[in-house]
């Protein structure tokens, strides 16, 4: 599942949880997959973030990443 698509549905979780008739159970279980979903959307999008952070510009405009973990 691509980043996008845990973000489209999160929105679809919440779009569910705010209407009204859902049955506890089903709540609980979309609340549940929605905590799934954030973390892994949250984890990937940290891993982009480390990747964008380990870019340095060069003098003449182009980018190199560092060789380093972080």
């Amino acid at each position: 599942m691509t980043f996008e698509q845990r973000i489209a549905r999160l929105e679809e979780i919440a779009g569910q949880l705010e209407g009204q008739g859902l049955e506890l159970d089903r709540a609980l279980s979309l609340f549940e997959e929605g905590i799934e979903t954030l973390r892994a959307a949250a984890q990937e999008l940290a891993t982009a973030e480390a990747k964008v952070q380990r870019l340095v510009e060069r003098a003449d405009g182009s980018f190199d990443v560092l060789d380093r973990d972080l």
